[in-house]
Parts: structure tokens; C-alpha cells; sequence
């Protein structure tokens, strides 16, 4: 069959769930946002119909209470509709590194139901893109029993090894919605210190692997007069873009893959997705390849900068969880940070602010508190044990971990925590005998 004898109607795709299905879906852009909008149709003749996801975009309609009986969900990675549905009940989190999520999740179901989701057009080789996302789209689409691919001419057409037969396909619906945009974030004056800290001590020809929000687009700016920066990096972003425009980013000294930017992710602005269509500097590449930290080792001078929720005195890093409420996920966070830090010549950086507002649970109302902690929150997921972590930065500095005893990280932690919690903090690093008190007399 060709593309066009494969093109059926939403309403078609949705006849072929039966109760008890297991479908998994793209992530982030990759989500097939038709599909999954209108599951709650066929809400009432299905039952437990289970759907695998990953950072979604989409508003989740069918995970709404009312229909908790005929649809669950497991998420790689929580976005804020994952977490607004959790407290139903048919939320879950799936634990993972990001370079394992196919892997482990095919063990644990070896061939799901129906893998849907996007792709480009098809070109004229009869092949279709996944388009902005082959984290573990491709591994699990060879492993469905069903495939169906939404066509968007919305989507660029990215090269790499996302790159998908019509043949491989069972059904394709038309669709033209727009893929999900991140706009370009104005960064604070905590963001562009932090971003300054980590960029004194980036090399010109370092390979950069970055996430998104704030504090990335500080370090992005910051390195505007950088040269001849490489990038293999989970996520691609519209900073990194704007650095490979700028030719900061040419990626001519990297060992692996030279002169292409290493992706298994795209999220961003449209310019982003504009500049990724068609581009053979950019490559989209398995996840489970992308972030094996014995891949990404193989680059020189790797460096990682990733984010933090909180960190206590030791060195223990949270970045998924508020207590033990899911907030996000690990993603890739360990497989950067230990791939960076097997490099010959790598770094690997925790970036956090040194407060944040949150709510008191007594009063209600909301207050300054420490986001260096000297024991995390009860129930606080490790994201990134101890002995795996290099820098911490916050506004007030940077400390570098390598080597030091608990008390040297204790006191270097504090060093760069908010001057009105460091006494505080010194105090408790006491009582909770995480170090002995050297100035008690005999």
C-alpha cells in the first residue's frame, strides 16, 4: 500500500482501542495531539485503557476524573497536566533515565498496543520524519502492533536516524495543527549572574549539552563570544540555535559526530523549528544513544548544565519532586551529568536559585525559604546522588564538589546559599550531626 491508501479519518483510529489497550504516544512535540485530544469520545465503551507519555503539551482531557475508569496514564517525564490529573488516581510516574526509557519500558511491555504519533510529510523517497522527537519514538514504534502516524505540515522534516519507511507505517491521519511553542524566555538578573558563573568556565571548542527555561537562555546569552562550540545535548533549544546562527556553535571540534548539533529532543520557538527543517546540521538521534553517558563520554570536553529544585549540604541533588509529590522527572539529568564527567576534560553543572517563595502550610501564607537545605524534604526523590555531582551554582556563586569530605561541602554549600540562611544552615548541619561542632569547648 502507498501513503494515500493508508490515510484514514480520527474516527477510524479511534475504533481500533479496545479495553485493556496499551498505547504510547510521542513526547512533547511528538504527542499526536488529534488523537489523544479526542479520546474522552470513546470513553464510554472502553475500560482501562492504559497510555504511556512523556512531557506532554496537550490539556489531557481524557484523564479527567469522570473518565478514570477507562483511561490511566504513565509518564516519563510530568508537565503540568500530568501533574493536575495525578490526584485522580489514574496518574503514574514511570522512574527511568532517559536513555533507558525504551528499553526498560519494552521489557516491562514488550509490544504495546498501538504507538501514535507524528511525523512530517512524506518526501518523495517515501519516507516520513519523526519530526521532534526520536527519544524513544522509533524503538517503540518497531515494537508496537499497531502504528499510526499523524501528518502534519506543520512539522519540520529533521535528518538523522528518525527516519521512517511509509511501509513501516499501518495508517496515517491528515492533520494541520501547529506544534507546540516555547517562546523565548526574558531572563532575570539571578538568571544572567548564574549564567556568567558557568560561562567563565566554558572553553572555546567544549561540547554543550543545555536544557530550557531561564536559566539556560542566561548561559546561551552568555556565551556569545565563545568559539567553536559543539553540541550534543538531549534537548535542542532556540538558545542553542541562536549560538549555532551566531557560528559560536559549529561544532568542529567534536569527536563524535563533527559538524553536526546531536539531539533526541526539539522544543521551542517557530524560528527553532524553521531552522531545524531540512538542516543536515542536525541530527535527531536515538535517545537511547543520545544520552548513554558512555556515548556522550566519547566527546572531549563535554559539559552539562542542568537545574535543580533543591540541594542539601552533602550534595544530594533534587530535581523531580516537591516532598514526595512528582513535579517532573529525572530525564537525562544523570545520564549528563555522569556522561560529562567521563570526558576527558568534561564538567557538569547544578544550577539553582538560593530561595524560592512557597506557601506555609500553618499560616497560608507565603515565605522565603532556603532552596540549599540541610536535610532535603521528607520524601525528596535523589535525582543526582552525591558522589555524581560536580558544580553547584546558585547567584551567590560556585563551588566545585570533586574530592571535597562532608564538611568541606557543607561549608562550600553554605558559602553560596542566601546570607540569611547560612548561619541557620551551619547550625543544623550541627544538630543533625551531618558534621561535628568545632567550637564547642572541652
Amino acid at each position: 500500500m502507498n501513503y494515500q491508501d493508508k490515510i484514514i479519518t480520527l474516527e477510524k483510529a479511534l475504533s481500533f482501542v479496545k479495553s485493556d489497550y496499551h498505547i504510547v504516544t510521542g513526547l512533547g512535540g511528538g504527542e499526536a495531539r488529534a488523537f489523544m485530544g479526542a479520546l474522552p469520545s470513546i470513553a464510554d465503551r472502553v475500560k482501562n485503557v492504559k497510555i504511556t507519555n512523556c512531557l506532554p503539551f496537550s490539556d489531557l482531557a481524557y484523564l479527567d476524573r469522570k473518565y478514570r475508569h477507562s483511561f490511566a496514564c504513565d509518564g516519563w517525564f510530568y508537565s503540568p497536566p500530568l501533574r493536575k490529573a495525578h490526584p485522580n488516581g489514574n496518574v503514574s510516574f514511570i522512574p527511568n533515565h532517559l536513555h533507558f526509557a525504551a528499553i526498560r519500558r519494552l521489557h516491562h511491555v514488550p509490544h504495546p498496543d498501538l504507538f501514535i504519533g507524528v511525523c512530517s510529510l512524506p518526501d518523495k523517497h517515501g519516507y516520513v520524519s519523526l519530526s521532534l522527537s526520536n527519544t524513544y519514538e522509533k524503538r517503540i514504534l518497531a515494537a508496537a502492533k499497531l502504528v499510526i502516524l499523524e501528518v502534519n505540515p506543520n512539522y519540520p522534516r529533521t535528518w538523522g536516524d528518525c527516519l521512517v519507511k511509509v511501509d513501516e507505517v499501518d495508517y496515517f491521519i491528515e492533520v494541520d495543527y501547529q506544534p507546540p511553542i516555547v517562546p523565548e524566555g526574558t531572563f532575570s538578573e539571578k538568571d544572567k549572574i548564574i549564567g556568567d558563573y558557568i560561562a567563565s568556565q566554558i572553553r572555546d571548542g567544549d561540547c554543550i549539552q543545555i536544557g530550557i527555561g531561564g536559566i539556560p537562555d542566561a548561559v546561551c546569552a552568555a556565551l556569545a563570544n565563545k568559539k567553536h562550540l559543539g553540541v550534543h545535548t538531549e534537548l535542542l533549544t532556540t538558545g542553542l540555535m541562536r549560538l549555532m546562527k551566531a557560528g559560536v556553535v559549529d561544532n568542529s571540534k567534536k569527536n563524535l559526530h563533527p559538524g553536526k548539533a546531536v539531539t533526541t529532543m526539539i522544543v521551542g520557538t517557530r524560528e527553532l523549528y524553521d531552522f531545524v527543517d531540512d538542516n543536515p546540521a542536525v541530527s535527531l538521534l536515538d535517545g537511547c544513544y543520545v544520552n548513554d553517558p558512555h556515548v556522550i563520554a566519547q566527546n572531549d570536553n563535554q559539559v552539562s548544565i542542568n537545574t535543580a529544585l533543591e540541594v542539601d549540604l552533602t550534595g544530594q541533588v533534587c530535581s523531580e519532586s516537591i516532598g514526595s509529590r512528582q513535579f517532573s522527572g529525572a530525564g537525562g539529568q544523570a545520564d549528563t551529568a555522569i556522561g560529562a564527567q567521563l570526558s576527558k576534560g568534561g564538567r557538569a553543572f547544578i544550577c539553582l536559585y538560593s530561595t524560592a517563595m512557597v506557601k506555609n502550610p500553618k499560616t497560608g501564607e507565603r515565605e522565603e525559604v532556603s532552596k540549599i537545605v540541610s536535610q532535603l524534604r521528607p520524601g525528596a526523590i535523589v535525582t543526582l546522588q552525591r558522589q555524581d555531582v560536580h558544580y553547584i551554582v546558585t547567584e551567590y556563586g560556585m563551588v566545585n564538589l570533586w574530592g571535597l569530605n562532608v564538611k568541606e561541602r557543607v561549608l562550600a554549600l553554605i558559602s553560596i546559599a542566601h546570607p540569611k540562611f547560612r548561619e541557620q544552615l551551619y547550625q543544623e548541619a550541627v544538630e543533625y550531626g551531618i558534621i561535628g561542632n568545632l567550637d564547642d569547648e572541652d
